[in-house]
């Protein structure tokens, strides 16, 4: 193979002295020589400008090759795991489970191979990072993938600070609310005395925007009990169709002064019975229901759907009201957030309604869905499993 080999060059360098000459040959080798150097000399340079960012970098750095094998981890990444990068180079995944710093890294890994993933990991006390997942590509031949761990500790602490901070406040405000209510009840009722008109329909708007208030306060704490995960309470069986119609019989009236037409349209049989948190589900079946009638001008419609499929019920409103603008409906189901269109409408209220409704729903392994169009109606639709597990 040499001897072929040196024939092929030896060919090579004669014919090119055959064509250019003996001189000009040697100085086309030099130049070759140099222009390789050179290359060599700046992909090493490359080569130790990127370990030296990939050294320095302030987030924990793992490269695992194709064959998910880990080939690369950076001093940060060492510091969060209390390893030397020998200990663990050259295992997969699953090999990290037996340090104890790394195994959580380990389970959220082996949960997916592909694609950009990100997730919270709790990596020891007092030390929380965000795993993500990059695959590394060259043109369109997958290299590897880079797991990046950013240390989130503080923004965690901050938020359960905040946490607790209105969990506390809410509690505290909620008390003295109560007592301006029932005061207020009194009063409205006559047991301190008559009243002229004009001063109950006075007290009457004192005693609503109170109300409010505590409405609003229920909120929050049923959103700090959210992030706090301790949401779910007592999951008992129940007919869910008698929740929803007792649920919609308490909006009759207010859907006969707006001149709603109102349809519910049930399964023929009954439905099984299904393992809910009661009070919540009320609260998520209440929410949805009162958007429907209030964002429903006078004369629209509304029809609830009750279907039982598979292994899951289903649960539909469908209105035909002011609908929610397509560039808004992706912020819809998060904190605070009201369309722009609904605050023109209705100019109060908290924004938290579909937040605490999406959370109850995904905590009884359900989801929860939209279909909308400005101007045109909404449908709010969730599905729950029937066989559900409590989530912490």
């Amino acid at each position: 193979m040499k001897e072929k080999k040196n024939n092929k060059k030896k060919s090579a360098i004669e014919k090119l002295k055959k064509e250019i000459g003996t001189k000009d040959v040697h100085v086309a080798l030099l130049n070759i020589l140099e222009d390789v150097e050179e290359a060599r000399v700046r992909a090493v340079e490359e080569k130790n400008k990127t370990l030296a960012i990939i050294t320095n970098f302030t987030d924990g750095l793992l490269f695992f090759n194709r064959k998910n094998k880990l080939v690369l981890v950076n001093p940060v990444a060492e510091e969060y795991l209390a390893v030397r990068a020998e200990e663990i180079i050259g295992k997969t995944p699953s090999g990290l489970t037996k340090n104890p710093q790394s195994e959580n890294i380990a389970r959220v890994l082996k949960k997916t191979t592909k694609g950009v993933f990100r997730e919270e990991v709790q990596i020891k006390k007092g030390l929380t990072a965000e795993l993500s997942t990059v695959p590394v590509m060259r043109e369109e031949k997958k290299l590897g993938r880079l797991v990046i761990l950013h240390d989130i500790t503080r923004e965690k602490l901050v938020e359960r600070m905040k946490t607790e901070f209105v969990s506390l406040a809410a509690h505290q405000l909620r008390t003295p609310l109560s007592a301006i209510k029932w005061t207020l009840k009194m009063v409205l009722e006559g047991d301190l005395g008559k009243i002229t008109k004009e001063q109950a329909e006075f007290l009457e708007k004192t005693y609503n925007s109170n109300e409010r208030m505590i409405s609003l306060i229920n909120d929050l704490l049923n959103v700090t009990r959210i992030e706090e995960g301790r949401y779910l309470y007592k999951l008992v069986p129940i007919q869910f169709e008698d929740l929803v119609e007792e649920i919609i019989n308490s909006y009759k009236g207010e859907i006969k002064r707006k001149e709603i037409k109102f349809k519910l349209e049930g399964p023929e049989k009954k439905m099984p019975k299904i393992k809910l948190d009661t009070e919540k589900m009320k609260l998520v079946v209440s929410n949805l229901l009162d958007n429907a009638v209030r964002y429903t001008l006078p004369r629209g419609k509304i029809k609830v759907s009750l279907i039982h499929e598979n292994s899951e019920i289903k649960f539909a409103i469908e209105d035909s009201g002011i609908g929610i603008p397509k560039d808004q409906q992706k912020r819809l189901f998060t904190k605070f957030f009201r369309g722009a269109n609904a605050v023109r409408i209705e100019t109060e209220g908290s924004g938290l309604g579909l937040f605490i409704s999406k959370n109850i729903i995904e905590a009884h392994g359900g989801r929860i869905w939209l279909e909308s169009e400005e101007n045109k109606g909404s449908t709010f639709s969730f599905s729950l499993p029937i066989k559900n597990k409590k989530k912490s």
